[in-house]
């Protein structure tokens, strides 16, 4: 996999690769992470992944990273 950039956000960790004709961002929050790919040749270059980072995927990224953080919560609960 080639790293290609990190992405600017402040309260997330987004990077961005290219691994077998794909684009793979890859965004952290704490110990959960979402990975999102696209074809290269559904897109211009990594210019455009990074524009199709908008602040509405971002705002249903966090979204998803705390119903993540809740359902693990509650796995841990019911366990311990």
């Amino acid at each position: 996999m080639r790293y290609i950039k990190d992405i600017e956000h402040t309260q997330l960790k987004i990077s961005l690769f290219s691994w077998n004709s794909k684009y793979i961002v890859k965004i952290e929050a704490g110990p959960y992470e979402q990975t999102y790919k696209v074809a290269e040749f559904d897109v211009t270059g990594p210019e455009e992944v990074e524009r199709m980072i908008s602040d509405a995927f971002v705002a249903s990224v966090l979204a998803r990273f705390q119903q993540m953080d809740a359902d693990w919560t509650a796995a841990m609960e019911s366990y311990l």
